[in-house]
């Protein structure tokens, strides 16, 4: 499943969604809404210099939401307890390898908009379009947007059409598509 957008005449962009589960995540709205219980990859990794994505808390409980390469394991919650993924917690702490390695200065609440800036370089966090200044830094490998949901948790995903602008020389997450 892959959203598409027209851009021009004849120029369409491929938009990701989110798409491999596991445990019992239900996924719905065309791949933007993540809820029950488990995590959810996105079908696209960040290939991109620079990507901006968006979730809205709907609902409050306990999920996770930022990256990870194709390895981590989707089946232990919660997410971060690898090396593999590198995820921010409903409490603000930002956990990779079991460690925990940060905290976002405010934490997001039911309503709340948490944005995602990722350039190869760092994984940053805005809270209602404003820059938390907590990144995750060292993430290697191909990544892809992760998720994870508990407790009556509701996440619903903007790969596009976002609440907030992105920040300057951010842009969606693209597909690759061959030229050929």
């Amino acid at each position: 499943m892959v959203s598409q957008v027209s851009l021009c005449d004849n120029m369409t962009v491929y938009l990701p969604c989110v798409l491999v589960s596991c445990n019992d995540v239900v996924i719905v709205k065309n791949g933007h809404r993540i809820c029950g219980t488990g995590a959810a990859l996105a079908n696209a990794p960040i290939a991109q210099n620079k990507a901006y994505y968006e979730i809205k808390i709907q609902c409050t409980g306990k999920w996770g939401v930022g990256l990870a390469t194709r390895r981590c394991n989707l089946n232990k919650l919660p997410l971060g307890c690898d090396t593999d993924s590198w995820v921010v917690r409903q409490d603000g702490c930002m956990f990779h390898n079991s460690e925990e390695k940060g905290k976002l200065p405010d934490i997001p609440q039911e309503g709340d908009i948490l944005g995602l800036t990722y350039d190869h370089i760092e994984l940053n966090f805005f809270l209602n379009g404003s820059p938390m200044s907590s990144p995750f830094n060292g993430i290697k490998g191909t990544v892809y947007p992760v998720f994870y949901v508990d407790e009556g948790a509701v996440l619903d995903v903007q790969f596009d059409k976002f609440y907030h602008s992105p920040p300057d020389g951010f842009d969606p997450i693209m597909i690759e598509q061959s030229l050929l």
